[in-house]
C-alpha cells in the first residue's frame, strides 16, 4: 500500500502553492498574510537523512517550516548520550528556542530527506507587529510545543516501559493522522529502535523488548519502514492517551 503524503518532497516557489495549505490540517491566512509570509521567507533548503539542520550551540539566525519528511530535536551530554526531545513531522516550525538564547541549546537532525522553508530570525520583531495574528500563530505553536515536553516529562517520569512505547506510537500516529499520512491504520515510520529508546529513556534492549510484547500482543506492526496500528484502543488504554486536538494548528 502506498502511504498518502500531502506535499511533494519539496518546497514550492511560491506559497499559494503549499501542498501542506491545502490538507485541510492547518489554519487558513488572508491574501495580505500569505504575500508577506512568502516575502518573509528567504528561501528553501534541502536536508539529506542523518544530516544536522541545526547544531548544538551554534546559532544560525535562521528560522523553518519543515515542509517534508522527519526530523528530531535533541540535547546530548559531554559523554555523547542523547535525549531526543521531540520528533519534527510536516508543518512545524523550527528553530524558535534560539530566538530567546544566546545559542540553540539544542540540535535538530533529519531522520530522513527534508525539506524546508527557511525565514531569518531577525525579521521575526516585523511580523509580530505587522501582522499581529501571524504573532500570534506563533506564540500558539510554542505554547503547543511546550505542551508536548510536559506530556514526555510526563512520559518519562511516571510512565512504565510498556507505556512509553504505547504513548509514542499513538502520539506520533496521531499527528501523522492529521495532516493526512495515514491510511488504513498504517503511516511511514521512519525511526529506529534507536530513536525510540532515546526519545523514551530507555536502554535499546529494554526498547526492543517492549515492541516485541505490544506486537506479540497483537497491538502493533512495524515493518518495512512502516507502522501499522492493530488496536488504537487498547494502545491508548494502555498509554492512559487522551488527546482533543484542534480542527486546524497554525502554519507559517
Amino acid at each position: 500500500m502506498n502511504i498518502p503524503t500531502p506535499t511533494s518532497a519539496i518546497c514550492p516557489p511560491q506559497c499559494n502553492a503549499c501542498g501542506l495549505r491545502k490538507t485541510g490540517a492547518f489554519m487558513p491566512v488572508n491574501a495580505e498574510e500569505l504575500k508577506f509570509i512568502e516575502a518573509f521567507r528567504t528561501g528553501t533548503t534541502a536536508v539529506k537523512a542523518g544530516a544536522t539542520i541545526l547544531h548544538e550551540q551554534k546559532p544560525n539566525g535562521k528560522l523553518f517550516t519543515l515542509y517534508s519528511g522527519w526530523a528530531f530535536r535533541y540535547k546530548t551530554l559531554s559523554d555523547g548520550r542523547r535525549q531526543i526531545l521531540n520528533f519534527l513531522l510536516p508543518g512545524d516550525f523550527i528553530g524558535l528556542q534560539q530566538k530567546f538564547a544566546d545559542g540553540p541549546m539544542h540540535g535538530i537532525e533529519a531522520v530522513t530527506d527534508t525539506s524546508l522553508c527557511v525565514f531569518p530570525r531577525k525579521r521575526l520583531w516585523e511580523l509580530f507587529r505587522n501582522f499581529p495574528n501571524l504573532g500570534y500563530d506563533i506564540t500558539w505553536l510554542a505554547a503547543r510545543e511546550e505542551g508536548m515536553v510536559d506530556d514526555h516529562l510526563l512520559t518519562a517520569g511516571r510512565r512504565n516501559a510498556t507505556e512509553r512505547v504505547a504513548m509514542l506510537l499513538m502520539h506520533l500516529f496521531r499527528r501523522l493522522e492529521r495532516v493526512g499520512m495515514a491510511e488504513g491504520g498504517l503511516v511511514e515510520f521512519p525511526i529506529n529502535q534507536q530513536h525510540i529508546a532515546d526519545a523514551l529513556g530507555l536502554s535499546l534492549v529494554h526498547t526492543n523488548k517492549t515492541l516485541r510484547r505490544l506486537r506479540h500482543l497483537g497491538l502493533h506492526e512495524i515493518q518495512d519502514g512502516k507502522l501499522r496500528l492493530l488496536n488504537t484502543r487498547a494502545l491508548e488504554r494502555i498509554a492512559d492517551y487522551y488527546d482533543t486536538p484542534p480542527p486546524q494548528v497554525p502554519l507559517l
